[in-house]
């Protein structure tokens, strides 16, 4: 018979549990029968006794109890962890094409509190709570049994941690793991650096994403005057690109599109536009040791003649492109001095393309999470060309699709614009979302078009 610890639920509270969600707080626990350990397995019961699921116990945090299972569970020992991640192997295998992909979501793969990403021949984890913690031995065990990996490489240092009672942590916990990995992505090479880089030191989330942004990228030429004729010096059948005074276009990319990524990271939205058949690409991020890496990415995969690397702060530097941009249209209609030199702003773009980090990580600061959102969507669409596109999204829980949609309205009404959704997205298939566990859903994508009143 299972002796294991007791947390009895309150009478008076939702039945979440119930319905799937993976998390027990403090304000819903009545009591705990029995020696309960922090870090390790409690089975959770109704105030009548009645077994709902089994999961791990940390009094000091206020999401007490988290879940791992819906059938009386002794422990995570090994062969418990292997049997979840051989479940996070087969979706993987199934929905995603690339080795290279995000291989445990937490609480979305019934293991709250592990993340772990594969890098070529290296699992890069982020252990965030006391119960994956104390099995971190099995754990090691058990990836390297199903995945077989060169080596697995921590990542845990996140500030949330901390509300778990632990310290911040990073290093290698298994074999070899460099810290510079080439990784493939939609037929792209791209750099990654598990050390220094931003969390695991990739963002898979947006892969699928990146890849919806293909139609995007072709389709400009005739905007600049240029047909599909006749070559109008031989008589060969063969359709040539023709500009409006009659010359061939030998450029190449001449239909692409003039791209601006802003929040570029690693400039990976860069890459993908550049392999879509963009003409021009402005790639830019506040951070240059990023810049620096995608600079690298860029050069890897044969695109540096068309690209353009801007290290700024996004808000400042797209304010200032609209300033200058109504400058000009001042000096146009003749409200200007035009004896004072114009700076090297005011331009547009076909495509602009906003993936901001997160604004707001606590339900208090979504009044300014919303400013901001407006903020950089009000300046990204006045800087794109009439029927153009812009590309946008977030990656902040708090701020609902519902919120984001009404954000991005009311900046377009400001701007004067209007928006029609082509496109709206979420997460990979790797980061598959539980139905009842609305923190999952926490991306928000969106390709629009943009046009005057």
């Amino acid at each position: 018979m299972n002796q294991q610890p007791k947390v009895v639920l309150v009478k008076a509270r939702k039945k979440r549990i119930e319905q799937g969600h993976p998390w027990v707080f403090a304000t819903e626990i009545d009591r705990i029968e029995g020696d309960a350990v922090p870090g390790q397995l409690v089975d959770v019961v109704t105030h009548q006794g009645k077994y709902v699921a089994s999961g791990y116990w940390n009094p000091q945090s206020q999401i007490t109890v988290r879940i791992v299972s819906y059938s009386p569970t002794p422990s995570m020992d090994k062969a418990f962890l292997e049997g979840k991640l051989r479940q996070c192997k087969e979706h993987r295998g199934r929905f995603v094409a690339d080795g290279d992909c995000r291989l445990v979501y937490g609480e979305a793969d019934f293991l709250p509190g592990l993340i772990v990403d594969r890098f070529g021949d290296v699992l890069v984890v982020q252990i965030l709570t006391l119960g994956m913690d104390i099995v971190r031995d099995d754990l090691v065990a058990a990836l390297v049994a199903v995945f077989e990996p060169h080596g697995i490489y921590e990542r845990s240092d996140v500030s949330v941690r901390k509300l778990e009672g632990l310290e911040e942590r990073t290093g290698v916990l298994y074999g070899e793991c460099p810290a510079i990995i080439e990784i493939e992505e939609n037929g792209l090479k791209l750099e990654v650096d598990i050390v220094e880089g931003q969390k695991t030191g990739y963002f898979f989330d947006q892969r699928e994403n990146r890849a919806a942004t293909e139609p995007l990228m072709r389709g400009w030429g005739s905007r600049s005057g240029i047909q599909l004729q006749k070559h109008p010096e031989n008589e060969s059948e063969e359709l040539v690109p023709v500009n409006a005074n009659g010359k061939v276009v030998t450029y190449p990319y001449w239909d692409g599109a003039s791209v601006l990524e802003c929040f570029a990271h690693t400039g990976s939205f860069t890459l993908h536009a550049c392999k879509y058949g963009a003409k021009k690409v402005t790639c830019l991020d506040v951070s240059e040791h990023a810049i620096n890496t995608a600079k690298r990415n860029v050069e890897r995969n044969g695109f540096t003649d068309r690209v353009e690397f801007v290290v700024a702060d996004a808000f400042e530097y797209l304010r200032t492109q609209v300033k200058g941009l109504d400058e000009r249209k001042q000096r146009a209609a003749g409200g200007a001095d035009t004896a004072k030199k114009l700076e090297n702003a005011g331009r547009t773009w076909d495509v602009v393309i906003l993936d901001p980090p997160a604004f707001t990580k606590t339900k208090n600061a979504i009044a300014g999470a919303v400013r901001g959102y407006k903020d950089i969507n009000l300046q990204g669409m006045k800087l794109v060309n009439e029927g153009g596109y812009l590309v946008t999204a977030s990656c902040s829980y708090h701020m609902s699709p519902e919120l984001f949609l009404e954000t991005i309205q009311e900046a377009a009404v400001d701007a004067g614009k209007l928006l029609r959704l082509v496109e709206w997205r979420a997460a990979g298939k790797d980061h598959p979302q539980r139905l009842g566990v609305k923190e999952g859903h926490y991306l928000k994508f969106a390709i629009f078009e943009v046009r005057s009143k």
